[in-house]
């Protein structure tokens, strides 16, 4: 019986689990459906996630692919992304040809997750580096999933790092497509009020997308079933009743006593878990003993080379005392066949606990030394990782710093920031304790990148300890950690109170100007402007072009003017004296969105046009993300929308290929805009709603909800206006005010007010704007919010209500607009009607007041706006009498009366209307315009939307492909696609393609490649 049992240990029979079970396979079934799943898997330690786990995957037919990767403990110490690396290779094995594609470009990046892509180099580090790779692991993965259901198991969570947990959350909350089930397993017991994956567990509760597994313990019924699995053999029922009570249905538990209880162990047992789990260990061999206590301080997984090397046994011996542990079921070997581990990590933790203060030093020593002396015991990806933490648990502070240090450079390399903060905190910890000699003999250049210039050679002048407290910050920066991140910008600030240096210390207060505007205590400027002082007087340095550029981008954000032009000027010029060209492209991109701002149109858009072209040929992405969203922003605040919108979906595809999240968030914002103010709504809606999405960042997804209030306002949904400014609101913050965002909220705010009937609150919103004042430069924002308060004014004149105070209004605003700058016509269009507006609302306006301004805004490509101004002109001309008068005001409101209805823009549509019964005018029968030869496309009456579609129809494009490649959804496709083929009157697409070909709408060299003809 007790060969049975050695062998038998886990019951060979399923046991319960069928409602669990059921659940996953359905998972599965929605996920090959195109559906992505994701899962979490709680339960305490020994009641049987991993053989749930191990029966689902062992049971699921092909195609589907099943990628394993397994958290791991070193010491305490977790290796960065430990279970992606082991996953995304048994991804590659299983399918080579599909990893290779979706990867393709992007090996280098993606190998801070799998170092087998590539050699991964330091390259650039920033706070968007982790969002970047993240972004770049949900595609590759979405990509491989796209035609072969993938299981993804991600297991013990509980030791997970943070960097793991992150991208977790990240994957959970943003993948949509590809037949992938992700499913996470964590222990359930483990999870103590401050343990770190309780937030992350509260997070994704939150997440409708993702469901939870709890597994219970075993019945008494199911107990007596796995006995039998494993006695092969019915037990006796008092067997069954005393296993039930002392396990109290655990089923490792079961296990362990029903072994116990076959050994003749059971009886002097004591209820202590620690005894119960260690009773099969101290039965071992002595031999074999000690190599399960040298296996459970080498890790999760510890090699056989490894082992050998620490356990310094003669080889015959050493696989004796293997063979003996293993045959007990204590250790296992590894799916690869290279190690061993324990069969259940409770034993493992039984063991190390078990184990003498002096005797797991020992034990960390020898595996440190064995790592030294032969580096290829470990993969490479993971040796500099466990060699810090075997000399850190030695307890050896002069090999344990430099070994620390080397493994916060590897986690800083795979965008690992929490982790390489906690190194660097390690480090800074053994600093004092490390002999002078080991402190003299590091370099900066060696472990830090972001050592403050001060005039030294970072190959030659030694590590500072200050030097590891600015690589600290930045890493608690770059890794969410901010506040660990501000205590130490603190610290440091205090240091270089006793040793004072400029430059760093002007570095360190720029550090605490981001962490503070990021942990929304302020605005940040107070530390800029310290480091300002800091700097001024000194030679040019990198230090002093970054203060200097910095400045300048916060006053172009802040208070833009002459000011933040000479800082941004003074900034090129320092930047390009040192050789900083980072600093030296992001001042340019300042300097160019200043001057455009100034009125130096044509010589700021070239300059933003040339950054664009430099950072795309040097291959300078963060930058050039910036570009993307900076040259298309000023083309739009001239009015050249049209213009904007091919460079705006340019720069969607270019910062979602590199995996620029917030600056493809701002892209989006500002193609909503674009797209609004060239009439098609429905795509700008879809346009904010991907910025509230992709964002990384709180602020460009509050852009995406402002552009979501913006199109609600002027449709006449006032309640989801509301709604949209709110969450806008929230996005924002009031920490760190804007122009670019303020006037647009009070103009959002204003507009529903109004809208509302609520005059005086709108009067409100706008004294407040104006109390605060529109700086040089925020005319583009001043503008709207102006003309948006003369319209409510003008539509309020008959309110008793709005009589008090109007005049007073009426003349700040008058006074205000004549400050507002008008060079563009598209500015100078607005002061028109802003004017306009005003004399409406004093009721002098009359014909001549509105002619000019239809005639500026039909020279613009603004439909919406020119369908208001048509509408005003056509109260005017009926206001002023005649027949004449009349059917010009009929010219005007048919084509306002359309596009109010195309757009849905309600507002609009009941105003015309109401215009149009009161003077008993017809706006049915509305004759169409003449045919011309040139545009066969307007003669079949389809819209610039619609030929865009039925191009691509004709070039044999599916709806989706259609959305993917017009950056509509696919639903919108197929109301266009409905659209044509009524239009054209034909039955299908083949047919409409036909058409098309024979009206030469599409010459072969417009059509995608290998459509033509």
């Amino acid at each position: 019986m007790l060969g049975v049992v050695e062998n038998r240990s886990v019951s060979p029979v399923f046991v319960g689990r069928t409602d669990e079970l059921a659940v996953l396979k359905e998972a599965l079934a929605r996920a090959a459906g195109g559906e992505p799943q994701a899962l979490l898997l709680g339960g305490e330690a020994g009641v049987g996630k991993t053989r749930l786990v191990e029966e689902f995957t062992g049971g699921m037919a092909r195609p589907a692919v099943v990628a394993v990767g397994g958290c791991v403990e070193i010491g305490a110490d977790g290796l960065p992304f430990a279970p992606f690396s082991s996953a995304l290779r048994a991804l590659r094995d299983a399918l080579p040809e599909e990893f290779t594609a979706a990867a393709t470009g992007q090996e280098e990046e993606l190998a801070r997750l799998l170092p087998d892509l590539g050699e991964t180099t330091a390259g650039r580090h920033d706070e968007q580096g982790m969002a970047r790779l993240f972004e770049l692991t949900a595609r590759l993965l979405e990509r491989v999933a796209a035609d072969h259901p993938v299981v993804l198991v991600l297991e013990d969570l509980h030791w997970a790092d943070a960097s793991t947990r992150h991208l977790l959350a990240y994957l959970f909350r943003t993948l949509r497509s590809g037949r992938l089930l992700v499913l996470a397993s964590y222990r359930s017991d483990d999870i103590h009020r401050r343990h770190p994956l309780r937030p992350l567990l509260a997070e994704l509760d939150r997440l409708r997308t993702v469901r939870r597994i709890e597994l219970a313990r075993f019945t008494r019924e199911e107990v007596g079933r796995q006995i039998a699995g494993i006695l092969a053999a019915e037990p006796d029922p008092a067997q069954i009743d005393d296993i039930f009570e002392r396990s109290d249905g655990n089923a490792f538990f079961v296990e362990e006593l029903a072994v116990a209880g076959c050994d003749g162990n059971c009886t002097g047992l004591t209820d202590s878990l620690r005894d119960l789990l260690l009773v099969r260990v101290e039965a071992l061999p002595e031999s074999a003993q000690r190599v399960a206590r040298v296996v459970a301080e080498g890790g999760s997984t510890v090699e056989y080379r490894l082992i050998a090397a620490v356990a310094q046994l003669p080889e015959d011996d050493l696989i004796d005392a293997l063979r003996a542990a293993v045959g007990a079921n204590i250790l296992t070997v590894t799916p690869a066949g290279d190690g061993y581990r324990f069969r259940h990590s409770l034993v493992r933790e039984a063991v190390a606990d078990d184990l003498l203060p002096g005797e797991r030093s020992r034990l960390n020593r020898r595996y440190a030394e064995a790592l030294d002396a032969d580096p290829t015991l470990v993969n490479a990806d993971a040796r500099v990782m466990r060699l810090a933490s075997y000399w850190y648990h030695a307890r050896d502070a002069a090999k344990a710093l430099p070994a620390v240090l080397a493994a916060s450079v590897v986690a800083r390399r795979r965008h690992a920031y929490t982790e390489q903060l906690g190194l660097l905190e390690r480090a800074m910890e053994l600093w004092d304790s490390a002999p002078e000699e080991v402190r003299s003999a590091l370099r900066p250049v060696d472990y830090t990148e972001v050592y403050p210039p001060c005039g030294c050679d970072p190959a030659t002048t030694p590590l500072r300890y200050l030097d590891l407290m600015a690589e600290a910050a930045v890493a608690g920066r770059f890794g969410g950690e901010r506040e660990r991140a501000l205590k130490i910008t603190k610290r440091a600030l205090r240091l270089l109170e006793d040793e004072p240096d400029p430059l760093r210390a002007a570095w360190f207060w720029v550090q605490r100007s981001r962490l503070v505007q990021a942990l929304a205590r302020g605005d940040g400027w107070h530390e800029l402007g310290t480091a300002q002082d800091l700097v001024r007087g000194l030679p040019p340095s990198e230090v002093h072009a970054e203060v200097l550029a910095l400045a300048a981008n916060w006053s172009m954000l802040h208070r833009p003017g002459p000011e933040a032009s000479a800082a941004a000027e003074q900034a090129v010029e320092y930047a390009r004296m040192v050789g900083a060209r980072d600093i030296e492209l992001h001042a340019r991109l300042t300097l160019g969105c200043l001057m455009v701002d100034a009125g130096a149109h044509e010589p700021g858009l070239a300059e933003l046009r040339q950054v664009l072209r430099d950072t795309l040929a040097e291959g300078v992405h963060h930058v050039a993300g910036r570009a993307y969203v900076n040259l298309p922003s000023e083309l739009q605040s001239v009015g050249r929308d049209r213009e904007a919108a091919p460079l705006l979906r340019e720069g969607i595809a270019f910062t979602r290929k590199y995996g620029l999240l917030d600056s493809e968030a701002w892209v989006w914002g500002n193609l909503s805009d674009a797209l609004y103010s060239l009439g098609q709504w429905e795509e700008a809606a879809e346009a904010a709603a991907h910025a509230t999405r992709r964002g990384h960042s709180a602020k460009p997804r509050g852009a995406g909800a402002l552009r979501l209030a913006h199109l609600s306002l002027a449709r006449g949904d006032f309640a989801e206006a509301g709604r949209c400014l709110a969450a806008a609101r929230a996005h924002y913050g009031t920490h760190d005010p804007m122009p670019q965002q303020s006037l647009p909220l009070t103009r959002i705010a204003l507009g529903v007010a109004a809208g509302e009937g609520r005059i005086l609150d709108a009067r409100a919103e706008l004294l407040h704007a104006l109390e605060i004042g529109f700086p040089p430069g925020t005319h583009r924002y001043g503008w709207p919010l102006l003309l948006a308060a003369a319209t409510a004014e003008a539509e309020a004149r008959s309110l008793p209500a709005a009589l008090p105070g109007r005049a007073e209004i009426l003349d700040r605003l008058t006074r205000t607009a004549r400050t507002l700058a008008t060079g563009a016509p598209l500015w100078h269009a607005y002061s028109q009607v802003t004017r306009a507006e005003l004399l409406r609302a004093e009721g002098r306006d009359t014909v001549a007041t509105w002619l000019p301004v239809v005639a500026a805004f039909e020279c613009l490509d603004r439909p919406y706006d020119l369908a208001r101004v048509r509408l005003r002109l056509a109260g005017a001309l009926l206001a002023a009498g005649g027949e004449e008068e009349r059917d010009r005001a009929v010219e005007l409101l048919r084509p306002a009366a359309a596009v109010a209805a195309h757009l849905d823009a309600r507002p609009l549509a009941e105003a015309v209307a109401r215009l149009a019964q009161r003077a008993r005018l017809p706006l049915t029968g509305t004759p169409q315009p003449a045919l011309t030869p040139a545009d066969p496309a307007a003669a079949l009456g389809l819209t610039s939307r619609e030929r865009d579609v039925l191009r691509l129809v004709s070039a044999g494009r599916t709806n989706r492909q259609i959305a993917e490649e017009l950056f509509i959804s696919p639903k919108t496709a197929s109301v266009h696609v409905s659209n044509i083929l009524s239009k054209l009157g034909v039955a299908g697409r083949g047919e409409a393609a036909a058409v098309a070909h024979r009206l030469g709408l599409f010459p072969a060299e417009t059509l995608p490649a290998g459509t033509a003809g």
